[in-house]
């Protein structure tokens, strides 16, 4: 849901309300995620202007624009990895403010293209991230591990691989990894099948399809590949219109 002169639509949300004054939409708490007012501009161009959008628990919202339309950059800047040059984000009925940076960071985790790895083995890099202290009541969990391995057609011996001479579909394997063990509310997934082959995207498809159905999470997804996102989004933001 956009604005007519926001230059984007989004399909399947519902129709826009009038709220009085002093009370924002993104209030609700019974959604995931609420970005309302978004504007980001490069010189004169504008990669959106108005732009809002809504998550809720279960979507895959496919994010759908050409290259250099911005769509990384609205990824990172609901993750406020970017600096929002203007507009508001809620999430759960909470602003940023409220959670606070690295928590509101630890919900919407944004999964590169091309992940940072660490030195060391698969193992190191998964354990690594619960010594921050936005993530110290997490808890390594190889039993669920185990099982996504399974899913994504690769055994324990994964684990042990040198990170740093994994290939880049194996990469995005660990990064993915790395992030589903700290429970996030929402996935922000940049062409995260990219390097993969079919078989390991369409297993990747399945793993993120039965974490969404484990709990109230959501996701979006870019990707060059418009037959994976007509596949696996169920709905789309198209910042071209």
């Amino acid at each position: 849901m956009t604005h007519p002169s926001s230059g984007a639509s989004i399909e399947g949300l519902r129709p826009a309300h009038h709220h009085p004054a002093g009370r924002g939409m993104g209030t609700d708490d019974t959604l995931l995620l609420r970005a309302e007012g978004l504007f980001h501009q490069l010189g004169s161009r504008w990669l959106w202007r108005d732009l809002e959008l809504e998550l809720q628990p279960g979507d895959r919202l496919a994010l759908v624009a050409p290259s250099g339309a911005g769509k990384t950059l609205l990824l990172r800047s609901l993750a406020l990895l970017d600096p929002l040059q203007q507009g508001r984000l809620w999430l759960r009925g909470r602003t940023p403010v409220a959670w606070g940076l690295p928590v509101w960071r630890s919900c919407l985790i944004y999964l590169a293209q091309r992940p940072v790895l660490f030195p060391g083995t698969v193992r190191d890099n998964l354990q690594a991230v619960f010594q921050l202290a936005v993530h110290q009541e997490r808890r390594w969990r190889p039993d669920i591990l185990e099982g996504w391995l399974e899913t994504l057609g690769r055994d324990r011996a994964f684990l042990d691989l040198d990170a740093e001479r994994l290939s880049g579909g194996e990469g995005q394997l660990l990064n993915l990894l790395r992030a589903l063990q700290l429970e996030p509310d929402i996935l922000l997934l940049d062409e995260p099948t990219a390097s993969l082959d079919p078989a390991s995207t369409e297993a990747v498809e399945s793993l993120l399809a039965g974490w969404l159905e484990g709990g109230d999470r959501a996701c979006m997804i870019t990707s060059h590949d418009g037959d994976q996102l007509r596949r696996f989004g169920n709905r789309r933001l198209d910042l071209t219109v």
